[in-house]
């Protein structure tokens, strides 16, 4: 097997296997003017849960996530994307290794299994005869594929025919989410759970149990493995009060010796520390934008938290909280790395650099008042900005020892930490900085060098538990390339913004607020006809040294960089051989710390059937999730604008492709029909062929290299939001109604809104906008929608309102397919809703349209010589 490159900067994880089977200056001071445990389960039979039963403590029931992506194969190498926001970077090896904790599940505490007709245990007496009370817990249909599950298919049957199934331009594979709400909950279990010995899978609702004996089959391996007499049951019924064995979601909980004895329900949760580093070059408009969004941050944050403040310019400024009445700064050079004796005087010293918020709102409120805007005449990207240093310095403040104000005792955190980048600018002094002007002669060589010191920040901040996002605003370009490695590598992210408004605020407060788990891990298993081939998320892989590892464990496992709602991984698969059994298994598992200091373990296991009918296949195909799939293995690659083109054109060929090998030709004709079943499918890749990901609806590469890298990483809800918007229209009443987005939806006497995952747009026809107390009413309820629809999301998106006719509509009108080209038949086809329309108001509407080149749906369709399916 080829060595893989080494990875890009970290972020977003692809993941291809092999094709085998198997000095010491002091600080100078400044002053600033005010400017129960629950107990073990019983081990027969556990109970379950109810919904009106209180959690324990250490999670946090719906919120708590289920195995990441993986891929299968014993050594498979890393690609990662480029760009900023939540997302993925290009092709790179595991840097940091996984650190297993004190209550990281042991091999010991651990039952494991492997393949079936192999030897068992030795005390297991008589298998071979007690075979015939071999019982399946799960009959055939009675767990079905749910869609809020954590694990979503692009199929729900699988196809024996390794020729069809692996045809590339439609692939099979599944979305991964781990911290994805689950409508119900997962079963949750404050015990060690059994794992085949062979190959390290779960014990769990698919597997077949011998009543008499307790022993259970391995789905992925068919080994036999004993359940130390646990399993042993009357009937099949019995065996359903255990969660893993009737839930195919399960959370094994484990508080070990991390927080011994009783810990109250309301001090449970340690707050990690949030280190605020803050941009000290700002104009005045920008400042005061940004103490409004900071003010609100403050106000926003539990009493409980903990907080620093650190302002960089040329200096890096400490603010120091032990003084309640007022705020001064320890300060420290900016132009090169603070030396250790700097930092011990700083650490250990009687400052106070992290305060809960009970202690220190005040003062934190006096600090952003005394903040100044920047009073020399030098334009935005020529001042000097010392990032690299500044995050440095953060860094030391959290690794501690940092007195708590109230006791002066160092508190364990509960999660990661996090510092926030407030950047207005690029970072232009100190290290990790590139030259101000492009025009430098070294600039290619500094900027490389520049890369590679924030990464390996980035990743230092990762062994130290802390995560760095970096929040951009303004108009001053901030080199994403640079700063890009920083979150990346550090499990973060970076997000662009217009101004440090209303949309930054929200994004900060979001930012520090998302509960992130800590040491993660995932683990992907297939039954042995599935071969992963890609992996992309947000992780890199795992070395052998650490996790568990088993004597036959093909795994592939995924060190993940942070554990979030907002995260998804990718997976692609192919079949090794045509297959002969009536289905495959997936189990993946997730383990990580969450913010109680509790192991989680997530167990995901999902069977699929397996079938020769290629119409049945197709039509167990789902549009959304396979959409998604192709589109992250696109924009995996398209790493700028010229491969970006090139992607565009691939998503043509794809069509092309499925319509030869599964659609139909038409008679006494050179063009082909797409496969009926898969009719939603070309539409979704017409939308990310022509919107902001690889189209040119986003004017700079450095908003499309960022927009490329968030959906890369991306649950599975706003990446589909991000590829294909979806269109609201209101109605008389506060009401809204869907609608395809298309053009047609833009009737001047309407309001429409459109959601595009990180912008949402408020649209208003002239007729409504003409009168006043229509369209007061129907933008309230517009911005109402929008705000309610991207209440959790993260990023928050902008959330734009404008007028037909004005020049800000153009960002919607280009989002929209131009459907007022294709003749009414097929418009009425495809939009029913104008058939409401008087003739008249058919008239209005189209001669309100604009020509322009960009061709509709059907006519993209026709020009690949492919009938456009019949809309579903």
């Amino acid at each position: 097997m080829t060595n893989p490159p080494p990875p890009s900067l970290g972020y977003s994880v692809t993941v291809t296997p092999s094709n085998s089977d198997s000095s010491t200056p002091q600080p100078e001071k400044n002053s600033a003017p005010p400017a129960t445990m629950l107990p073990g389960a019983p081990r027969f039979p556990p109970p379950k849960l109810q919904q009106d039963q209180i959690p324990s403590p250490f999670f946090q029931n719906p919120n708590l996530l289920s195995p990441a992506n993986g891929v299968r194969s014993p050594l498979p190498h890393l690609s990662t994307p480029p760009g900023p926001p939540v997302f993925k970077s290009p092709v790179r090896p595991a840097a940091v290794p996984f650190r297993t904790s004190p209550a990281t599940p042991q091999p010991i505490a651990f039952s494991s299994g492997s393949t079936l007709p192999t030897s068992s245990p030795p005390h297991f007496l008589n298998a071979s005869v007690e075979l015939q009370h071999q019982v399946p817990l799960a009959t055939e249909d009675s767990i079905l594929v749910n869609e809020s599950s954590c694990a979503l298919f692009s199929a729900h049957k699988v196809l024996k025919q390794k020729k069809l199934t692996n045809v590339p331009s439609l692939g099979f594979g599944a979305l991964f989410s781990p911290r994805r709400e689950i409508f119900a909950g997962p079963q949750i279990l404050q015990r060690d759970p059994h794992r085949c010995h062979n190959c390290g899978a779960y014990a769990n609702l698919y597997c077949k149990i011998l009543l008499g004996s307790g022993q259970w089959q391995c789905v992925i391996c068919q080994r036999l493995n004993g359940s130390e007499g646990e399993y042993v049951a009357p009937s099949k019924e019995d065996l359903r009060n255990f969660p893993e064995l009737s839930s195919p979601i399960v959370d094994y909980v484990r508080t070990g010796n991390k927080r011994p004895g009783f810990i109250p329900v309301s001090d449970s949760r340690m707050s990690a520390p949030v280190v605020l580093v803050i941009d000290d070059c700002l104009d005045e408009p920008h400042l005061q934008h940004l103490q409004s969004s900071l003010h609100a941050f403050v106000d926003s944050l539990p009493p409980t938290a903990r907080i620093g403040i650190i302002l960089y310019g040329r200096t890096v400024s400490v603010y120091d909280f032990s003084e309640e009445s007022m705020a001064s700064a320890d300060v420290l050079p900016g132009d090169k790395s603070p030396i250790q004796e700097s930092l011990k005087a700083l650490i250990y010293g009687t400052g106070v650099y992290l305060s809960p918020m009970h202690a220190s709102k005040e003062v934190a409120h006096k600090i952003f008042s005394s903040l100044r805007p920047y009073k020399s005449n030098i334009a935005e990207a020529l001042r000097d900005r010392c990032l690299g240093t500044a995050v440095e310095v953060a860094l030391a403040i959290i690794r501690g020892p940092s007195a708590e104000m109230s006791r002066g005792v160092v508190k364990r955190n509960g999660g990661n930490s996090r510092i926030i980048v407030c950047a207005g600018g690029p970072n232009t002094y100190g290290p990790g900085s590139v030259p101000h002007s492009f025009s430098h002669p070294n600039y290619p060589h500094l900027e490389k060098t520049a890369l590679k010191w924030m990464e390996n920040l980035g990743r230092e901040a990762h062994r130290n538990n802390a995560v760095v996002d970096i929040l951009c605003a303004g108009t001053c370009p901030v080199r994403i390339p640079v700063l890009q490695p920083l979150a990346k590598a550090s499990g973060g992210v970076l997000v662009l913004h217009d101004d440090f408004g209303e949309a930054f605020g929200v994004n900060l407060q979001r930012a520090s607020s998302r509960a992130s788990g800590s040491h993660g891990l995932l683990e992907i298993r297939c039954s042995d006809d599935i071969l992963i081939t890609q992996v992309v998320g947000p992780g890199e892989e795992a070395h052998l040294d650490t996790h568990e590892t088993f004597k036959n464990d093909n795994a592939l496992c995924i060190q993940m960089l942070s554990v979030e709602e907002t995260q998804s991984f990718a997976i692609s698969m192919e079949t090794k051989g045509d297959i002969k059994s009536d289905c495959v298994f997936f189990q993946f598992t997730v383990q990580y710390t969450n913010v109680y200091q509790a192991d989680i373990s997530r167990v995901v296991t999902v069977r699929l059937p397996t079938v020769d009918s290629v119409s049945a296949y197709l039509e167990s195909f789902q549009d959304e999730v396979a959409a998604i799939l192709i589109a992250k293995r696109t924009l995996l690659r398209a790493k700028n604008h010229s491969d970006a083109m090139d992607m565009r054109g691939t998503i043509d060929e794809r069509i092309k492709d499925i319509a030869l090998k599964f659609g139909s030709l038409v008679p006494k004709s050179k063009l082909h029909r797409f496969p009926k079943e898969l009719s939603a499918l070309p539409e979704l890749l017409f939308h990310l062929r022509r919107g902001p990901l690889l189209g040119s609806i986003v004017g700079h590469e450095d908003e499309r290299s960022v927009l490329r890298n968030l959906f890369l990483n991306a649950s599975f809800d706003l990446s589909l939001r991000m590829v294909a918007p979806r269109c609201l229209m209101h109605r008389e009443g506060g009401t809204f109604e869907e609608l395809p987005a298309y053009d047609l939806a833009m009737q001047s006497d309407t309001a429409v809104v459109l959601d595009h995952g990180t912008d949402v747009f408020i649209w208003l026809g002239a007729e409504l906008a003409a009168d006043e107390g229509r369209s007061a009413a129907a933008l309230a309820a517009c911005r109402t929608l929008a705000e309610e629809i991207t209440e959790l999301r993260f990023p928050a998106p902008r959330i734009l309102a404008f007028k037909e006719g004005s020049s800000q509509a153009r960002y919607f009108v280009s989002r929209l397919i131009p459907a007022h080209k294709d003749p009414p038949y097929e418009q009425e086809a495809r939009f029913p809703q104008l058939r409401s329309l008087t003739a008249e108001q058919r008239t209005k509407l189209k001669s309100s349209f604009i020509h322009f080149d960009d061709p509709s749906f059907c006519e993209w369709m026709r020009s690949l010589k492919v009938v456009p399916p019949e809309p579903s």
